[in-house]
């Protein structure tokens, strides 16, 4: 009686120390799961982040073409402007530069 108590006995302890074991294996595997789940979320942020920072570069340098293409056109249209033929103020109805209303012969 006293050895199978003994044997029942050293044979939970057995379970016992197995089940504890099976129990770290586990935690270590999902240590090593959750670290290499960890990598990946971080080389996947940085991937984005560089992502957005090429297309802020490219946004940027998109803004800075328009903004010189529109003060070439803005500086082309003045140079045009000076050279355009101005409108004749001694013109029917603007005897000496100043509108009369209707004028009359």
């Amino acid at each position: 009686e006293r050895r199978e108590r003994e044997r029942k006995l050293s044979k939970e302890m057995a379970e016992k120390a197995t089940r504890e074991l099976e129990k770290m294996q586990l935690q270590e595997k999902s240590k090593v799961k959750y670290k290499e789940w960890m990598k990946k979320k971080r080389a996947e942020e940085s991937e984005k982040k560089k992502k957005e920072k090429e297309k802020e570069r490219e946004r940027q340098a998109e803004l800075q073409e328009k903004k010189e293409r529109s003060e070439k056109v803005f500086k082309e249209w003045l140079h045009n402007a000076r050279n355009k033929a101005r409108p004749v103020l001694n013109g029917y109805g603007y005897p000496h530069g100043k509108s009369t209303g209707l004028y009359f012969y």
